[in-house]
């Protein structure tokens, strides 16, 4: 299962209030993956001043605490896969969704509009 950005900021911050009781469950449940762009999305928030750490501190301590894996999909394979995904023009979500979708896999994500379009998407 792959996780959004927000939910790898929640994780990392501790601040379980935010998640459901399913999504506790799926968390401590399944395998749980990242994609990559979720790594450029968090150093990018870190650049705005959005996030108080970078991507690296964030995914490093998710890696150990939780064992989060990140994705190899090659990009060009993602890329391909985004092209489906016109239904929104945020770039970071569009490739995270092509991740999970690739893969045919679930998406953890409390987004309304990944949920209204991404099938695979749980909350």
């Amino acid at each position: 299962m792959y996780l959004d950005t927000h939910v790898l900021v929640w994780l990392f911050s501790g601040d379980m209030d935010n998640f459901s009781p399913k999504a506790i469950d799926l968390i401590e449940n399944r395998e749980l993956l990242v994609s990559p762009m979720v790594l450029l999305e968090l150093e990018y928030l870190h650049e705005i001043g959005r996030l108080n750490y970078n991507s690296n501190e964030i995914v490093s301590f998710l890696k150990e605490s939780i064992g989060i894996k990140i994705s190899s999909i090659p990009f060009e394979k993602i890329a391909i896969e985004s092209i489906k995904h016109s239904w929104t023009r945020d770039p970071f979500d569009r490739i995270i969704v092509a991740n999970a979708s690739y893969e045919d896999k679930e998406l953890l994500t409390r987004d309304r509009k990944i949920t209204q379009y991404y099938k695979k998407s749980l909350w």
